[in-house]
């Protein structure tokens, strides 16, 4: 099996790259990674490395879990070697992961027509498709969201973590002025449905996937935040088995 998984050139969760690559690897799925335009990405160094996020570093970086998976994932020869966006057409993929991310080297990867003409193909044609926190914009400007029961970081958490950095990190965690739930939201129109989930406070694990949330609706896997990635990644990998 193959899954493709792409991601911005800079900027994207670590997170909610490496732990569904990870996942899938151990399961013996191939992952193919696309930029842009083909060249070597890097994740949000700040959620790495925790700068500048003052005394709630330890609950907004990202865990030694997920940091120790992307550790690895950048060695790897396919995240090394990705290809572009445009290629992802004649991939013949299995499935498709779309990974989310917060930073303003998010936006090219959010707002690219390619792939969201992808996102909507993989969605249409019954292929299993995940998408956690602000990937899930991807799949709401595709058009293929209609009538969908899905989630995504919603309001609740992103005005939290923005008003608790803002102050001096100004807008880092508001990608656009209009809130991801507002936007899938009225993606998936009145007859589909937003599922918010409980309020999350600790990340979920190997050994506790029950702390994540996930929403599963035929091929289609979407998750809220880096908390939910383990219970994201699993859910994926079983829509996938099953496809």
């Amino acid at each position: 099996m193959r899954v493709a998984l792409p991601v911005p050139t800079s900027e994207f969760d670590p997170t909610e790259a490496a732990i569904p690559w990870a996942v899938l690897r151990a399961a013996g799925v191939e992952v193919v990674f696309a930029t842009p335009d083909g060249e070597r990405a890097s994740a949000d160094d700040r959620m790495l490395s925790g700068r500048g996020l003052g005394p709630w570093r330890p609950f907004l970086r990202t865990n030694s879990v997920a940091r120790a998976a992307y550790s690895q994932l950048a060695k790897s020869d396919e995240f090394r070697h990705p290809i572009s966006y445009r290629e992802l057409d004649s991939l013949h993929a299995d499935g498709i992961l779309f990974p989310g991310g917060h930073a303003p080297g998010m936006k090219p990867y959010l707002e690219s027509t390619v792939l969201q003409g992808i996102a909507a193909r993989y969605v249409l044609d019954d292929r299993p498709v995940g998408a956690i926190c602000h990937g899930v914009i991807v799949l709401a400007r595709s058009g293929a969201l209609q009538g969908r029961t899905v989630t995504a970081l919603t309001r609740s958490m992103e005005l939290t973590a923005w008003g608790m950095t803002g102050m001096w990190l100004g807008r880092y965690y508001r990608t656009y002025p209009e809130t991801v739930q507002a936007e899938v939201g009225r993606a998936v129109g009145s007859a589909g449905r937003f599922r918010e989930g409980p309020f999350a406070v600790l990340r979920d694990s190997p050994d506790n996937l029950g702390r994540g949330f996930t929403v599963v609706d035929r091929n289609l896997v979407t998750a809220r935040w880096p908390g939910d990635a383990h219970r994201f990644a699993s859910d994926f990998l079983t829509v996938l088995k099953g496809a």
